[in-house]
């Protein structure tokens, strides 16, 4: 049963940033921001923030925007107006919250009532509603952290179980964040995770039980227990 997420992605001071832009990329703009494991809080260790905003954003800014059956679309509509107009809701309050808008933050009625720009926000507050609840659209909300205790302490502060993300050269640290990481799934490195031979699902209010691999199959079995005395 998985019941959606809100997904950390979290870029360490020794990542390869133009490694982590491409997990970006594809953890976040993926269908548009409409997947259960889609990143959606982005913590950046304080001493490379500029640089990978700088890098993500125009890497966002290079991609087009419109009907997914059209050549050279990259990134599509939304599920419905509604959806749409949600998000951008969210994308207003943070702004009057105090974030600060990079690119993007715009309905696109000229493509028709179901598209918003893809968005970058920086200095996003963590009470914000962008920030504390599944966005579902093409929302990239950033903030910095500068130690690993703060960015696992923001990371797990969420209701939300389902997928993480981060990016680092540290072996160590990959093991160590990895365990201490709230959540079924984590890509390290990368923003496709999701493959049918690993176990898929979530913990907390992201839902119980896994699908895919051996794992999986145990939902659709029954335990037999038989005691015998000879």
């Amino acid at each position: 049963l998985e019941l959606g997420g809100n997904a950390p992605f979290v870029v360490f001071d020794d990542a390869n940033l133009e490694q982590a832009v491409d997990a970006a990329m594809a953890a976040k703009l993926r269908n548009a921001g409409q997947t259960c494991v889609a990143a959606d809080r982005f913590l950046v260790h304080s001493s490379v923030q500029k640089d990978f905003v700088s890098l993500f954003a125009e890497r966002v800014e290079s991609l087009k925007v419109g009907d997914g059956m059209m050549e050279g679309t990259a990134v599509g509509p939304l599920i419905s107006s509604q959806a749409v107009e949600n998000v951008y809701q969210k994308v207003q309050e943070a702004v009057n919250e105090g974030a600060h808008c990079v690119l993007g933050g715009s309905k696109m009625p000229e493509l028709g009532p179901n598209f918003l720009e893809p968005t970058i926000l920086t200095d996003v507050d963590t009470d914000s509603s962008i920030w504390k609840t599944e966005n579902f659209g093409p929302v990239a909300a950033i903030r910095s952290f500068d130690t690993e205790e703060e960015a696992i302490e923001i990371a797990n502060d969420s209701r939300a179980g389902l997928a993480s993300y981060f990016c680092t050269q540290d072996l160590s640290r990959t093991f160590r964040f990895s365990q201490k990481l709230e959540c079924g799934m984590i890509g390290v490195n990368d923003g496709i995770i999701s493959t049918c031979i690993a176990p898929f699902g979530g913990i907390k209010e992201s839902g119980l039980g896994r699908e895919g691999s051996p794992i999986g199959l145990a939902e659709y079995l029954e335990t037999k227990y038989t005691f015998l005395n000879c």
